[in-house]
């Protein structure tokens, strides 16, 4: 058996995630009094002569009831106000702080607003993402801007059950989002903003000229994804690079996460052995391990800085830095208890972590790769073998260990891309060894020094380097994701499983002996175990759009509104988008609504999707004959026989999920299943 102390974080993560999945939001004093716990069982077990079996879960339970404690401390820390929904129309003043990353509405700043109007101090949100109209030029970091726009709260699940955005943007400051309705305008600011702020601003504007250079030296088929890897800035990304890359298994190189982190990292330390080494004095008086390490230590850290920081990248920098740790405290730089102490390290900073994709598959992954380093065979070094011989042999092993590195980690992140994204790469493995070598050996150590250089005027070389190599990757995801069955989509499992499916991954990684593969069976639950009933019909949160299932098929019934949310939907219960002639055979459709057919195969759902009254007024009644669900998006009085759904069910449930019974419809709704939370609109307040 392993030591307790690689258990110790997966304790801390699950009373973390037992906050997160609380119904309701409990009092400060619990968070207090959990501590007091875990600090009273910390001290019984180094005061009490208790055997081991009881001093482990103990103190386990102890680790759990501080990830309880951090989750709800974390909470309160980053609480603030969040924007009302159904704002309508407003007047925005604020300082560009970022630029977003795209949405499929199109590009998006990060605003601290000044005042919104409508909103009193105390209820501005500190932190707003708005979308830009398309012919609006991005602006810089540090301006001070004007528009009018829609500004709403946080987007709540695109259906029951599924990923909460709301919370991610809650914990990110994040308090409002929403569009432009008009070109940004120039604003002469009434007083500077706090020196945090600025910092921030000034850190962020160095970013974007350093993206935008390199965009402008290598052009946007290359240097969007090189802006994307050095910069952290997605804005100059082609979109149909974007869906070749996630197609091919390939999406996690656009993110700066582990992989962006452990390329650095290891390249600063590499180079500075190398270069101690070849220095005669220096290496017969410094340990050149030691001064590498610290030299990539702080590569890790000014990358960290270079990316923005957003939360992938700080968990990567985290965990590449108690690597580097390890090695100036002579420890074992890449060993489970290194990956265990940089784990506990992120949960205690952020433990919303543990319900984030990100964070779940990079901890998976790099607990897989690491137990297999462990467990991988070292043959006895060979004396006096030719170089020919050992040439191949090193290629062999080379080959070897990437194909056993890359399987391992697909399998290990496998549960995860199907519960969390529901597609699966099915070539990712292919696409992974022959871009591997590209990105560690030319691509990402040459965007290093382009990115050191290009300020000086120096990075033409090192930058054509890495768009060589750039635009290789490209190709290999063009043609990978151009071959037959490229990606498949996958419903999603019932929730238990991926809880399960991470205990048994982390149970096959950390555990030794026969007993192992105890945890082969939690590890396959999301593979193996029968998908749910796919509901017959999906509503938006704001009724503005409708979906109904046809076999294996999903039919929108407004194409042209969240197209998004309705994607998402239709992918998690594993429905292939159905043409447009789909609708058309079934329902009678018009700009404001859809009503079924009588000779049509649909499900009998009639939608009108305005909220002007007098549109209401007049189709309503009409709907009410023969549908069997009415969804309105404004208000109106129910159909006598029908199941009508309007405003003020929305308000309260969100999005939602209908299923035909033989006793009716019964309906799931997200909220329901969100709880009354800070980051739900029931409980925004803040």
């Amino acid at each position: 058996m392993q030591s307790w102390t690689l258990w110790s974080p997966v304790a801390f993560g699950a009373g973390a995630a037992l906050y997160l999945a609380l119904p309701g939001e409990p009092l400060p004093l619990v968070a207090y009094g959990l501590l007091a716990v875990a600090a009273a069982l910390v001290w019984t077990v180094r005061r009490l002569g208790l055997s081991r079996p009881a001093a482990v879960l103990l103190l386990l339970a102890a680790f759990a009831s501080a990830g309880f404690a951090a989750a709800k401390l974390r909470t309160q820390a980053v609480r603030a106000p969040i924007a009302p929904p159904g704002g309508g129309v407003r007047m925005i003043e604020g300082y560009v702080i970022d630029i977003a990353s795209p949405g499929q509405g199109g590009p998006r700043i990060l605003l601290a607003p000044i005042r919104i109007s409508g909103l009193s101090p105390s209820a501005t949100p500190i932190r707003v993402r708005v979308t830009l109209r398309g012919d609006q030029a991005l602006p810089s970091p540090g301006e001070a801007v004007a528009l009018k726009g829609m500004v709403n709260a946080p987007p709540p699940p695109a259906s029951p059950g599924s990923y909460d955005f709301a919370r991610d943007a809650f914990f990110d400051g994040v308090g409002g989002v929403g569009f432009a309705l008009s070109p940004l305008e120039p604003l002469k600011a009434e007083r500077a903003p706090p020196w945090r702020l600025r910092l921030e601003m000034r850190i962020n504007a160095v970013r974007w000229a350093l993206a935008r250079r390199i965009v402008g030296q290598m052009g946007a088929e290359s240097g969007g994804l090189a802006a994307a890897m050095v910069t952290g800035h997605e804005a100059f990304v082609p979109r149909q690079q974007v869906e070749d890359l996630r197609a091919s298994g390939l999406a996690h190189i656009i993110s700066i996460s582990g992989l962006h982190m452990a390329i650095v990292g290891g390249f600063v330390f590499a180079a500075a052995r190398l270069l101690i080494a070849a220095w005669p004095w220096a290496a017969l008086r410094v340990s050149s391990k030691k001064v590498a390490a610290a030299a990539g230590l702080a590569a890790v850290g000014a990358y960290l800085v270079l990316s923005g920081a957003p939360s992938p990248a700080e968990r990567a920098a985290i965990t590449a830095g108690t690597a580097f740790l390890a090695i100036l405290v002579d420890r074992r730089a890449i060993s489970l208890h290194t990956l265990a102490v940089a784990a506990l390290a992120i949960l205690a900073l952020q433990p919303e972590a543990v319900t984030q994709p990100g964070f779940q598959m990079s901890f998976a992954a790099t607990a897989a790769l690491v137990a297999l380093a462990e467990a991988w065979p070292r043959p006895a070094r060979e004396i006096n073998t030719p170089l020919p011989i050992r040439a191949v042999q090193a290629v062999g092993v080379w080959i070897g260990a990437s194909i056993g590195a890359s399987f391992v980690a697909g399998l290990a992140t496998g549960p995860f891309a199907m519960q969390h994204f529901n597609r699966v790469s099915t070539f990712g493995l292919l696409a992974n060894l022959l871009t591997a070598p590209i990105s560690s050996f030319l691509m990402m150590p040459a965007l290093a020094l382009g990115a050191v250089l290009a300020p000086l005027g120096l990075g033409a070389a090192p930058l054509s380097a890495a768009g060589l190599g750039i635009d290789t990757m490209n190709m290999i995801a063009a043609w990978v994701a151009s071959l037959p069955n490229s990606q498949m989509i996958y419903a999603s499992a019932p929730a238990w499983t991926l809880p399960a499916a991470f205990l048994g991954v982390l149970w096959l990684c950390l555990w030794r002996g026969p007993l192992r593969w105890v945890g082969l069976p939690l590890a396959l639950a999301v593979w193996l175990c029968p998908r749910p009933p796919a509901p017959d019909a999906w509503i938006a949160a704001d009724g503005s759009s409708v979906a109904v299932r046809r076999g294996e098929e999903a039919v929108l019934l407004r194409p042209d509104a969240k197209l998004f949310a309705a994607e998402l939907w239709a992918r998690r219960r594993g429905l292939l988008p159905a043409p447009e002639e789909a609708r058309e055979a079934d329902y009678d459709c018009d700009r404001w609504s859809c009503a079924p057919r009588r000779n049509g195969e649909g499900p009998p759902i009639a939608a009108i999707f305005t909220r002007r009254a007098s549109t209401i007024e007049k189709k309503a009644p009409l709907f009410c004959d023969w549908a069997e669900v009415v969804v309105i998006r404004g208000e109106a009085a129910p159909c006598p026989h029908s199941l009508t759904l309007t405003e003020a069910d929305f308000a309260r449930g969100g999005s939602a999920e209908l299923y035909r019974t033989a006793n009716g419809w019964r309906i799931v709704w997200a909220q329901d299943l969100r709880g009354q939370r800070p980051w739900t609109l029931s409980d925004s307040g803040g």
